[in-house]
């Protein structure tokens, strides 16, 4: 049986997430756990998140999540981080006057801003929350039968910018343009909540858990 650790450091919306991978191919064993046997002994690792970063990584490094993470990349099996989980891989979120990340990626995240407008000059609002188009910008497994310019499910004040544009799998425009994905070897991350964004997302996490982790 395929298993699945989605790592538990009390700031995922873990329940919607498990449900969705167990929606989406039944039988599958989903560990919600922090353990790090169990999330070693996994065929694949999810590192979710939700609230703010200052948080966030504060419990990934007191319950040692941190090294959870490297050790699940540095195995080569398939990981995918989800909104706060992908923008912990950075290097710095300027959220909560500036936090130190996991710098599994070069990259900052940014806040999108006070006066954030649209293309018309007309104010958007902050968070950005609801649905917005994603554009692929590389071929990669967990795009299968999503269709390029797919709306999907965002909640979030702070964005991603990656340093290396070629890992760049993904992008959104709300105000300015953002990396909504970024893809290298066995991790793929995302922004948007693909358990929240019905009929592509959930085809998303059927790709991640059909997926081998190679490009």
């Amino acid at each position: 049986m395929s298993s699945i650790a989605v790592i538990d450091y009390g700031m995922g919306n873990l329940h919607s997430v498990a449900k969705a991978l167990e929606h989406v191919q039944p039988g599958v064993e989903v560990r919600v756990t922090a353990d790090p046997e169990q999330v070693r002994s996994a065929d694949r690792v999810l590192l979710p998140g939700v609230g703010a970063i200052r948080d966030c990584m504060a419990e990934i490094r007191r319950l040692g999540v941190d090294a959870e993470v490297r050790e699940a990349i540095a195995s080569g099996k398939p990981f995918l981080g989800i909104c706060v989980g992908y923008q912990a891989l950075m290097e710095f979120s300027e959220e909560n006057n500036g936090v130190d990340c996991l710098s599994e990626f070069e990259g900052r995240v940014n806040f999108f801003g006070d006066e954030l407008k649209d293309a018309d000059g007309e104010r958007l609002k902050v968070p950005h929350m609801g649905w917005n188009q994603v554009y692929q910008t590389q071929d990669h497994p967990l795009w299968a039968n999503i269709e390029d310019g797919s709306r999907f499910y965002f909640v979030h004040s702070y964005y991603v910018k990656a340093k290396q544009r070629e890992l760049v799998a993904a992008t959104c425009n709300y105000g300015v343009d953002f990396d909504v994905a970024i893809a290298r070897d066995n991790v793929f991350a995302v922004q948007f909540h693909p358990e929240k964004s019905q009929k592509v997302g959930l085809q998303l996490l059927q790709n991640f858990l059909n997926w081998n982790g190679q490009p």
